[in-house]
């Protein structure tokens, strides 16, 4: 399971790269072995070859002096025929000769000057039978003797009329000192080459992998930074691999088919926002049209022009339809200013100075403001800063119940590398577990009035200078909403 694991975990640059010298290092040694059996294989042949001539040529004596001897051709004889020739032969052919009758007794033997050990004076059944069966009455015996192998060639003698006389027996010992010095001298030159190989075989793998994993690495980088929304290059294909072709084709068409997903869905959402909104603002007006209509009714229906009252009446009902004229009013400037925001006008401002200048429309003596630099000079529009300022800290202090004791707003600045930070803290209630994640949608609110507008808009001021809001929050402890703004200098707009 553990080998499973590791094998998973092995990157496909690793295993091509140890694939590639496992395969050198299989392939240089099936070659040193099939070197190796080739050497002995050509030792074997060498060795069958010179027995079956040094067979062929005692035969071809043997016959010379069966047919020249005075003695008469029989097995009996075969002793007196080969008395004074037996050394003879084996001294012109170097090797030992023996000659047994056709029971496989030793007949005569010239194993006093050519002696291989342990070689049995009788012939055992099996080799009798074996040289009778054969087709051509030879046979040859492979022994392991002492580290030493012996091959013994059987066959039999003939007399003139081809009718046998006895068993001719020619020990061999093959000497492989000189193939296995030739072994030995291949091995360690065939070691020096292979470690060459080795080294350029690593270098070759090393770069290989890197070629090979260096387009799907690339192709990696592009998948991983592919975004929903955001301009995705296509990538140029410059791989001469089918494979990778493919592959970098799918992501391009992936690319199209992302971006032209984007923009359904982005007018499918505007739709779906637009649809929405319409909806909220819909509702929000019809909410002061019935009091305006109940109250326009009662007010016909009650109307005297004698009663002596009828100016303070009217005063009244004048001031409950200013009241719902003034909230329809209201809800059309959320509607415009969230659906169209102002262009933007980017000014060189001291944003402490335009913090500041936002906290004096309030009233409330907890509101508390700190800075780390009297002045930090940036490009922003104005008016938009002190939108954010004044609707962060108004939402502070409907968040905070009437009856807490000590309530409390904390606005602070300060610069962090190329960003101000603006952080708006308040103790008041919290934002619940369930609206977390609500908080910057429109048209959330919960406030018994209002459109919910607000901190969406402001999320939208902030995202359009490149900037972030985010905030955190505990139950029943308070809120902190913090606003990071690039410090935008003349160089970069």
């Amino acid at each position: 399971m553990k080998d499973e694991f590791l094998l998973k975990n092995f990157s496909l640059r690793n295993r091509i790269f140890f694939s590639l010298i496992f395969l050198s290092i299989i392939s240089s040694v099936l070659i040193s072995a099939v070197s190796v059996y080739q050497f002995r294989e050509e030792a074997r042949n060498y060795h069958q070859y010179r027995l079956e001539r040094k067979e062929l040529a005692i035969n071809e004596n043997i016959n010379y002096i069966l047919t020249t001897t005075s003695y008469p051709v029989t097995t009996e004889n075969l002793a007196l025929i080969f008395k004074d020739k037996i050394h003879e032969l084996a001294a012109i052919h170097d090797t030992e000769i023996n000659i047994h009758d056709l029971s496989g007794n030793m007949i005569i033997s010239s194993r006093g000057s050519f002696s291989v050990d342990n070689i049995s004076n009788t012939l055992s059944p099996i080799v009798l039978r074996t040289i009778q069966l054969s087709h051509n009455k030879r046979f040859v015996d492979i022994q392991d003797l002492d580290k030493s192998r012996i091959r013994i060639a059987y066959s039999f003698l003939k007399d003139n009329k081809f009718k046998p006389l006895g068993i001719l027996k020619i020990p061999y010992e093959e000497k492989t000192e000189f193939y296995e010095n030739e072994i030995q001298n291949f091995m360690v030159k065939f070691g020096q080459v292979y470690v060459i190989m080795l080294i350029m075989s690593i270098a070759i793998s090393y770069f290989l992998s890197n070629y090979i994993i260096q387009s799907l690495k690339d192709i990696s980088i592009r998948i991983t930074s592919t975004e929903l929304g955001q301009k995705n290059e296509k990538i140029e294909n410059t791989s001469t691999s089918k494979e990778i072709t493919a592959l970098i084709n799918a992501y391009n068409d992936m690319v199209d088919k992302l971006e032209d997903s984007y923009h359904k869905l982005a007018q499918t959402e505007r739709e779906q926002a637009w649809r929405e909104m319409a909806k909220q603002v819909a509702h929000e007006i019809k909410n002061p049209l019935t009091p305006m209509r109940l109250t326009v009714q009662s007010f016909e229906r009650k109307f005297d022009p004698q009663d002596p009252d009828i100016r303070t009446k009217l005063k009244e009902f004048s001031l409950v339809l200013i009241q719902q004229i003034d909230t329809m009013s209201s809800v059309a400037t959320a509607f415009s200013s969230f659906a169209s925001m102002p262009a933007q006008k980017d000014e060189t401002i001291n944003v402490v100075k335009t913090v500041k200048l936002s906290l004096d429309i309030f009233n409330e003596p907890y509101i508390t403001f700190t800075t780390t630099k009297d002045e930090i000079i940036s490009k922003i529009d104005q008016t938009q800063l002190i939108r954010i300022i004044t609707n962060l800290v108004k939402n502070a202090i409907q968040a905070i119940p009437e009856d807490t004791v000590q309530p409390s707003v904390e606005v602070s600045i300060e610069q962090k590398a190329n960003d101000v930070i603006i952080k708006v803290t308040d103790n008041g209630t919290g934002i619940s577990q369930e609206n977390i994640n609500k908080v910057f949608e429109p048209k959330f609110t919960t406030k018994t009035s209002g459109m919910g507008l607000g901190l969406g808009i402001i999320k939208n001021i902030v995202e359009n200078y490149n900037g972030s809001i985010t905030f955190t929050t505990k139950t029943n402890v308070g809120t902190t909403f913090t606003v990071r703004l690039p410090i935008l200098s003349n160089d970069n707009n």
